[in-house]
């Protein structure tokens, strides 16, 4: 009998280790960026009403995206869906170059027991791959609750430097939450202007607030982007302007995926790779700045 027992303690926890071993599940996320109100903005006086509103309309539809999240207990890849181009859309090249600073683009891969990632980019005509340790965030837990697609969730908060390289971070200079004094002092500066670099009417704040719902009914330690650190999978995320919120999810699919790291680019960091991009917009900013047609002038080439 204590034989018995102990084959059937032994063939538990085998099955218990085999499942953790193949659980894998995906999720489908929808992301929505809010997009920078450009009324009564400093813009370059060539921009007409239709171009503003044509350039509204664009900008929105590249702040509306569609992504995967495949993952297992350690592991997950993170990639946007992909769609059919429609007629008259951005070319390959600029789209995949757009969508790096959108959010998109590659593949995000995170290891959550190395604490690493590892993503794909592609700038200016030029293939990097970013590797390097996964942000810790000092999650607030909160005991709020609410329901997303049938799980129950819990909040939790966490404040963020903003990446300089995400142009979603981009906040209007005479935003609504500037202080009268503060639009004052931008007029003033730029008074007697009589041309402006469209980008002059955006800056990046040094903070974000980070505001998250998990479910502990999913108990793995994942999320959209570089998000994670949470006792349960992430179904929802919002830093103020974009919000990434799940519509679905599958568990132990029949057909698995392959979750592994991309490898294709030059292995940079973080931070180097931050530093080429903020030095190659500086240049292309400069480059713009006083010249006619302001917005529409040509790319600037990333020197091999």
């Amino acid at each position: 009998m204590k034989k018995i027992f102990i084959c059937m303690s032994l063939m538990l926890v085998f099955t218990q280790m085999r499942a953790q071993k193949d659980f894998q599940g995906m999720a489908v996320y929808e992301s929505k960026t809010q997009a920078p109100k450009m009324e009564g903005m400093r813009a370059n006086r060539d921009i007409t009403p239709e171009m503003q509103k044509n350039m509204e309309e664009r900008m929105k539809k590249m702040l509306e995206k569609t992504f995967i999240l495949n993952f297992d207990k350690s592991a997950s890849i993170y990639k946007e869906e992909e769609k059919l181009e429609t007629p008259g859309q951005q070319g390959g090249g600029m789209r995949i170059m757009m969508n790096s600073f959108m959010g998109g683009g590659g593949t995000f891969y995170k290891d959550v027991k190395s604490k690493s990632y590892t993503v794909d980019k592609e700038f200016m005509g030029k293939e990097f791959l970013v590797i390097d340790s996964l942000p810790k965030l000092n999650w607030k837990m909160e005991s709020e609750t609410k329901q997303i697609g049938g799980y129950t969730c819990y909040k939790a908060t966490a404040v963020k430097e903003a990446s300089k390289t995400d142009f979603r971070n981009l906040r209007p200079k005479d935003g609504e939450d500037k202080k009268p004094e503060d639009k004052k002092e931008d007029t003033k500066k730029t008074s007697g202007e009589t041309k402006t670099n469209f980008a002059d009417n955006f800056e990046i704040p040094k903070e974000i607030i980070i505001t998250a719902w998990y479910s502990p009914e999913i108990p793995i330690n994942q999320g959209p982007e570089n998000y994670w650190g949470l006792p349960g999978l992430i179904l929802e995320v919002n830093d103020g302007r974009t919000t990434i919120l799940c519509s679905k999810i599958v568990l132990n699919a029949k057909d698995k995926v392959e979750i592994k790291a991309p490898t294709k680019g030059k292995v940079i960091s973080q931070k180097d790779y931050d530093e080429t991009v903020i030095k190659k917009m500086e240049e292309f900013r400069e480059m713009n700045r006083g010249r006619e047609g302001g917005p529409g002038a040509g790319p600037v080439m990333i020197r091999r």
